[in-house]
């Protein structure tokens, strides 16, 4: 089974010794970050550092003249990834014999909030989420599907992974994180998530929903979660909460703008991209989910991009709904979970990739190859050279 593991740039540039050392884990290709969020990084071999501190969301390359004169732009890295940090590391880990994809993270972005505040998805109570761009805004979704196109078809890469192409919620490891005191569980997360911005307050309108009234019905909604009672779970707690009529047309408006942006960029990645270029989705199999792995609808996105990247920290199940819908040749990539820090299990790779391919999985990613511990990576070592 194909293996690939997630790498950064900065993981590899400076370090002669890392390309090899990825190489000989029994990867074929490595998900180089070309474009991505604020993050501090642990390279725990690195001759030069130990800590790297990402401070925006950024691209990882110099960009291109297709920004010049628009407000919506990506910024460029600070000295964490300077002047083409991706393409450097790119060319490293070539010449070891890796096959290079690109990593891209769109609708997730701290800065991009900060900068221009009106780009941001609203909640209910009128609280801004500026890590979180609500691509339901016109001039948000051409920022997002150029960048898809600039940061994915990089030179020299085979393929790309676009992370965050969907809706982003309350959830979110934000800086010093201090929401988790209230157990919100799946229903509440969701009603969390509702943008009223006034691109979206509009598109509720087109649903037949009045969004002074919705923004109301969901604060009604929540108060008994924000005292403590339980959540009953999944969309039928959504409907509970929310009434099932409301809560059907909420998902209507939010599910057609994820689907038509995540169409829209796709074909514009195909368009730019060298033939046999493979354009995957990171994604969850419920169309209401948000966050890195937006919701999709499996049988969809199938027909849209080549495959999908889905998350099994919590374990495979969610791989069934997209092998299940997989037509022939369509990647279904699971996420393991390498770092045993940040609750991986190396350890069990052994089995858990063939738990994976018991419930169809084509492919695996390997989280992450710069993070892991010495011990973590003998471990991977071991597991895939008997795979």
């Amino acid at each position: 089974m194909k293996a690939s593991t997630f790498v950064y740039p900065w993981d590899v540039n400076g370090d002669p010794e890392a390309a090899g050392r990825i190489a000989a884990l029994g990867v074929r290709q490595v998900t180089l970050a070309s474009a991505y969020h604020s993050t501090r990084a642990l390279t725990p071999r690195h001759p030069r550092h130990r800590i790297v501190t990402a401070e925006h969301a950024a691209v990882l390359y110099p960009a291109d003249g297709r920004w010049e004169g628009r407000a919506l732009r990506p910024y460029a890295a600070g000295d964490w990834a300077p002047e083409d940090a991706y393409g450097e590391a790119a060319a490293a880990l070539a010449e070891a014999g890796l096959e290079v994809h690109t990593w891209v993270v769109l609708a997730h972005n701290s800065r991009l909030g900060a900068d221009h505040p009106d780009t941001s998805v609203v909640n209910a109570y009128g609280d801004r989420y500026p890590w979180a761009p609500c691509i339901a805004q016109p001039a948000t979704r051409a920022y997002l599907v150029d960048l898809a196109v600039e940061a994915a078809v990089r030179p020299g890469a085979r393929g790309t992974e676009l992370e965050s192409l969907g809706w982003y919620g309350l959830e979110h490891l934000h800086a010093h994180d201090k929401t988790a005191g209230v157990g919100l569980g799946d229903a509440g997360m969701y009603l969390m998530a509702l943008c009223f911005c006034p691109t979206c307050r509009e598109g509720y309108g087109e649903q037949g929903l009045d969004a002074d009234g919705l923004a109301a019905s969901v604060r009604v909604a929540l108060e008994p979660l924000w005292q403590g009672a339980p959540d009953d779970g999944g969309w039928a707690g959504v409907e509970k909460l929310l009434g099932e009529a409301t809560a059907a047309a909420t998902r209507a408006w939010r599910d057609e703008t994820a689907r038509t942006l995540q169409e829209t960029a796709v074909r514009a990645v195909r368009a730019a991209a060298p033939e046999g270029f493979q354009v995957l989705l990171h994604a969850d199999p419920v169309t209401y989910h948000v966050g890195a792995n937006p919701g999709v609808d499996p049988a969809h996105i199938l027909t849209v991009a080549d495959g999908v990247v889905v998350p099994c920290a919590g374990g495979t199940g969610l791989l069934t709904p997209f092998a299940d819908q997989a037509r022939e040749g369509a990647v279904i990539a699971a996420n393991l979970p390498v770092v045993s820090g940040m609750g991986g299990s190396p350890a069990t790779l052994t089995a858990d990739t063939e738990q994976a391919r018991q419930r169809g999985a084509t492919e695996l990613r390997l989280y992450h190859a710069g993070l892991a511990s010495d011990a973590d990576l003998e471990a991977v070592r071991s597991a895939l050279a008997v795979l």
